[in-house]
């Protein structure tokens, strides 16, 4: 039992060497896009020994650079997830809360990773962009699933669904740039407002002139 003990610790080291690896790497990816993640800074912010690189990623950097993205829209796939069952709203919280601490933590430096993927350039962009789409896909039928549980038809679900997703990174990116998190309010306020609204209409059908 004892022999075995080492054996595992390593195992253990190894395996929290390369997720502090992913996780630098993704967070590189957020403050400088897929062109600013370079093994050095990722060797400098996790502190792994440079021989860990291509034990642990035996075909480098664009093989860290999709584990790091992929990282990335797993975590806010996982918030996504475990607001799912809360409805439209608590979806919208969820990112927003999620979104405040990111820009806080980071001064405002750290971005979306997903959205530096899908639109950036350069040798990496025919890899990475169908990764980031696939990414994108994924939220938002985890968003329209949520609507639908709602009540709402496959149509609008699907609608509310991208609406949310395109306002809500649109305002990631304003709130980067601007040093405020008020452009993310001030959309997740309007949001909320839209998903009430047609849950009225759901309901109650729309109002009639003078009705």
């Amino acid at each position: 039992m004892t022999s075995a003990e080492p054996v595992t610790k390593t195992v253990n080291k190894r395996g929290a060497t390369r997720e502090r690896m992913v996780r630098s790497a993704a967070a590189v990816l957020r403050e400088r896009g897929a062109a600013g993640v370079t093994i050095d800074e990722v060797l400098v912010r996790s502190g792994a020994p440079r021989g860990s690189v291509y034990h642990h990623f035996p075909e480098g950097r664009s093989q860290l650079l999709i584990e790091a993205l992929q990282f990335a829209g797993d975590a806010i796939a996982a918030h996504i997830d475990a607001s799912a069952a809360y409805g439209g709203i608590a979806l919208v919280r969820g990112f927003v809360t999620f979104w405040d601490r990111i820009l806080a933590d980071s001064d405002f430096t750290a971005g979306c990773p997903v959205v530096a993927a899908a639109v950036g350039s350069g040798d990496e962009a025919p890899t990475l962009t169908p990764i980031a789409a696939e990414i994108f896909d994924r939220w938002r039928t985890a968003l329209g699933n949520a609507f639908t549980a709602e009540g709402f038809s496959d149509s609008d679900s699907s609608a509310l669904a991208v609406t949310c997703l395109a306002a809500l990174e649109g305002a990631v990116v304003l709130s980067r740039s601007s040093q405020s998190v008020e452009p993310l309010h001030d959309v997740a306020t309007q949001l909320e407002f839209l998903i009430k609204a047609k849950a009225f209409v759901k309901n109650n059908g729309l109002p009639t002139a003078g009705g």
